[in-house]
């Protein structure tokens, strides 16, 4: 459904097209994809709102995307690893912003050693998944004011690795693993999104998850040798079982395509509650080791599920 694959690029994706108008609020925006991500986007219009957790970081990245671009970068600081950061960053990106047309659920941590968020949850799923479900609920109102809003969460091929525990989310029974933590907040991404094109699809706003690919960049701060050793040869592996050649890493400006894509293209125009891969919608397959979407990625009951404990967890039902 997409003429553009592994090798294309943002900039390749956004030929031809005006964003002039759409407002993107991207997490994570002034480093790796997510600033890849925001240049690429102001680069064809589209006014930017940086969010991270370091003023500075922003400041520095946002005047750079201005002087290269042209296009107008807001910032916003949000520390989505504390539930009071988020709700003073909703509040008062409602009282800045007029709208966002595309929320761009970037930011991530990766593998990183067992530790736990301001609230107490388990770092990864806390920051992966919880923290960008209240951020979402917080800017909701913001979104519904778009024009043909999207919500778009970046998940992980690493959600082949683990469903979601949804008895014991922040491994208090059970012992913690880095990879399997990781793979179940990506999981959790892909339900999330799932779970919001359920609830709000007919009122016009479509959320889509996606794997952008394996890419260097500071997402992976916490990985050892070791540990970028056993992804490579996992990727191997995979693509040896699966009976394809081993793509490898994407360059960064690679990585970001399917983010601009799915946020962009009038292949999802309407849809939502998807995974998509390399600029396209990935089949439900539960056996291909590379590429896919698990089933349990996709299922409504899951789905329920992990929006029920997420409501409870956060201590707030999402805006309705």
């Amino acid at each position: 459904m997409s003429e553009f694959g592994f090798a294309s690029t943002a900039d390749d994706v956004l030929e031809g097209k005006d964003l002039r108008g759409p407002t993107a609020l991207i997490t994570g925006g002034y480093s790796g994809l997510g600033k890849e991500t925001a240049r690429a986007m102001a680069a064809k219009g589209a006014h930017i709102i940086l969010a991270g957790r370091d003023q500075a970081k922003l400041d520095e990245a946002a005047q750079e995307i201005a002087a290269e671009t042209g296009a107008t970068v807001d910032t916003q600081v949000v520390d989505l690893a504390s539930l009071d950061s988020v709700r003073k960053a909703g509040a008062e990106a409602r009282g800045r912003f007029d709208k966002i047309d595309l929320l761009i659920n970037n930011a991530g941590v990766m593998a990183c050693p067992q530790g736990t968020t301001a609230d107490g949850f388990e770092m990864q799923f806390g920051t992966n998944h919880l923290g960008h479900f209240l951020l979402t609920s917080e800017l909701m109102p913001l979104v519904e004011k778009g024009k043909r809003p999207r919500i778009v969460n970046l998940s992980s091929r690493g959600h082949h690795i683990a469903p979601v525990d949804l008895d014991d989310p922040n491994f208090e029974s059970r012992e913690y693993d880095k990879w399997i933590s990781y793979g179940q907040s990506k999981t959790a991404n892909i339900l999330f999104s799932v779970g919001l094109e359920d609830r709000y699809g007919a009122k016009g706003v479509h959320a889509i998850a996606l794997h952008p690919g394996g890419i260097m960049t500071n997402l992976g701060r916490h990985m050892t040798q070791e540990d970028v050793a056993w992804m490579m040869k996992r990727i191997e592996d995979n693509a040896k079982e699966s009976g394809t050649q081993a793509q490898g890493f994407k360059t960064i400006p690679q990585g970001a395509a399917t983010t601009c894509w799915a946020a962009t293209c009038d292949e999802l125009e309407g849809k939502g509650g998807v995974y998509c891969e390399d600029c396209h919608v990935a089949e439900q397959d539960d056996s291909d080791p590379a590429g896919g979407v698990r089933s349990y990625a996709l299922d409504k009951g899951n789905a329920d599920r992990l929006w029920d404990l997420s409501e409870r967890l956060v201590g707030q039902a999402f805006a309705a």
